[in-house]
């Protein structure tokens, strides 16, 4: 299972997240700076993969995308 401490981590925590929203299969993250993700560390965290486009992460996760982020924000 995927902990929403470590994908939090790997989005540079919670001073980096402007927005976290669940999509599908993925989680969908704009944040502040995004030299501060760290893909390497998201996909130990257990995501399949990262795709980043601007301040754009999308983590893929799959079904359980919806019940991460709500423990994300509950992090934040």
């Amino acid at each position: 299972m995927i902990e929403a401490d470590q994908i939090l981590a790997g989005l540079g925590g919670a001073a980096n997240i402007v927005d976290v929203q669940a999509c599908v299969t993925r989680v969908r993250c704009e944040v502040r700076d995004p030299a501060e993700v760290d893909e390497a560390a998201l996909t130990a965290a257990g995501a399949v993969s990262v795709i980043t486009t601007d301040n754009a992460v999308h983590v893929v996760v799959g079904a359980q995308s919806a019940a991460l982020v709500d423990d994300i924000e509950d992090l934040m």
